[in-house]
């Protein structure tokens, strides 16, 4: 067990899963986008719904899609800074099905009118999984650098993916496949032990059969 998950990370308080798992959730979405973001629809759903104000789960989230981590003092002002930086954005509460109570839905929308679409849940002590991308099902937490492609469910698009990184000598630490249906949209999800070049994710975008590519790099911005 790790000692964080016993006196969870070091942060802004009050609650690591009110507040630091909200950061962490914006922090990471901010990088799938790959952007700062320019508008945010924020849809709180149980727990953080009810009791996330007073825990401060609002300006954490905005303080994590400004690019902040869970220990910096600024997140109590994220809300005055996201204006100065011209970010719009609203909360709203949502009923997002049968999810954990600290789950959140994120719509972005970035400075380039990039557009990503988030479900993540925070599980307490700093960590948080994510659940969805546009719709379609992950599962991934966001400790490695991690690949999302979707694609059309079609022969060859798996192999295609992982020769790519083998030949990057980039080393896949985990690896899961998701489709809607048989032959309709599919994604896969790898989280892998290197960070994957620019150039690879490009020619990713470019193959037939792709039709997004999501990148999460945990180098700093």
């Amino acid at each position: 067990m790790n000692i964080f998950d016993i006196v969870g990370p070091v942060m802004v308080g009050p609650s690591s899963s009110h507040t630091a798992g909200a950061v962490r959730i914006g922090y990471i979405s901010r990088k799938l986008l790959g952007e700062e973001v320019h508008e945010a629809e924020i849809y709180l759903h149980g727990s953080f719904a009810l009791t996330g104000k007073g825990h401060g789960t609002d300006k954490a989230l905005i303080a994590g899609l400004l690019g902040m981590h869970t220990d910096d003092v600024r997140i109590p002002d994220s809300f005055q800074m996201a204006e100065e930086k011209g970010m719009k954005f609203f909360f709203e509460t949502a009923d997002l099905g049968d999810v954990h109570p600290n789950t959140v839905l994120l719509k972005l929308t970035g400075k380039s009118k990039r557009k990503l679409e988030v479900m993540a849940s925070s599980l307490g002590g700093g960590r948080i999984q994510v659940n969805s991308l546009d719709g379609l099902t992950v599962n991934f937490c966001g400790d490695y650098p991690t690949l999302i492609v979707h694609n059309q469910d079609q022969p060859g698009h798996v192999a295609e993916v992982t020769s790519m990184l083998s030949h990057k000598s980039v080393n896949i630490a985990n690896m899961q496949l998701f489709r809607s249906q048989r032959g309709a949209d599919a994604v896969m999800v790898l989280e892998c032990d290197q960070e994957i070049p620019k150039e690879s994710i490009a020619w990713l975008m470019h193959l037939e059969g792709i039709n997004k590519v999501t990148y999460l790099s945990l180098k700093e911005d």
